[in-house]
């Protein structure tokens, strides 16, 4: 009886034992399932992160090409403008020198 006893109590511990193996693969199987799809998750985020960074850089890129050329085109009025200004200014002198009432300094 000792014998049979010792034979079922060792069957029992080699069972305890491979269901404690299968139970650890089983669980670090489903932790790196886990890690898996944490991973796959943060590169998704990743991904729409940098999608969001390169659509805010095209339009600081268009926002700034806009304000060249307002730049540009403020700056050819302002050369207009002066244009105009010293036209005006020649005229008037002109017109100052024509006429007899006008005294010349």
């Amino acid at each position: 009886m000792n014998t049979a006893l010792a034979i079922v109590l060792v069957i029992a511990i080699i069972v305890v034992v491979a269901a404690i193996v299968v139970v650890a693969r089983r669980r670090k199987h489903e932790q790196l399932e886990a890690r898996r799809r944490e991973a796959s998750e943060t590169r998704d985020l990743a991904k729409v992160s940098q999608m969001e960074a390169d659509t805010r850089a095209a339009e600081a890129e268009e926002r700034a090409a806009r304000a060249k050329r307002e730049s540009l085109a403020a700056e050819q009025q302002e050369l207009a403008a002066s244009a105009h200004r010293s036209t005006a200014q020649d005229l008037q002198s002109r017109a100052d020198a024509i006429d007899p009432d006008v005294e010349s300094e």
